[in-house]
């Protein structure tokens, strides 16, 4: 088979496998990322890859190395839920950046984080003063939470590295 033809018929119906197996692995695949759900895409993206320019790999072999792939990360998340070990393997711990309108320059050098982006996170979610901002915190996919000052309670806080 001509290498262009392989390429269009492979690809097609390789594309095709990978989306069936990511719809049937659940919404967990498609969450926002954290550094293990960019490696699972990388992997994807790799295998898909491979499989429209490798003439020397089979239509199963890509579907194999698909469902092996997100089955892989099936079984770390199962077990990452059920083990606090295995959780912070896998995911990172939330960080405070701000709190209480201060700024934690400790905790911003840790994370690579410079004051303008949390300034502007703050006024992404409309607030034009830092002093009325009761925390910033850099998510676990990179995305910061802005909670404003609204009381006495920190519940939102749990689990927040300081």
């Amino acid at each position: 088979m001509h290498p262009i033809v392989h390429t269009l018929i492979i690809g097609c119906l390789s594309f095709l496998a990978l989306i069936v197996v990511i719809r049937l692995s659940g919404k967990r695949t498609l969450s926002k990322w954290n550094a293990f759900d960019f490696v699972v895409t990388i992997a994807l993206g790799s295998t898909l890859s491979t499989a429209l320019i490798s003439t020397d790999v089979s239509l199963a072999q890509s579907i194999t190395a698909f469902v092996l792939i997100v089955a892989l990360q099936f079984a770390i998340t199962y077990t990452s839920v059920r083990s606090p070990s295995v959780k912070n393997l896998v995911k990172s711990q939330p960080t405070l950046l701000l709190e209480a309108g201060v700024f934690r320059g400790e905790a911003m050098r840790r994370e690579r984080v410079v004051e303008a982006e949390i300034r502007a996170a703050i006024r992404e979610n409309g607030i034009a003063d830092v002093e009325t901002v009761h925390a910033v915190v850099l998510e676990t996919d990179g995305t910061f939470s802005v909670i404003p000052e609204s009381g006495d309670s920190n519940s939102a806080l749990l689990g927040v590295a300081r």
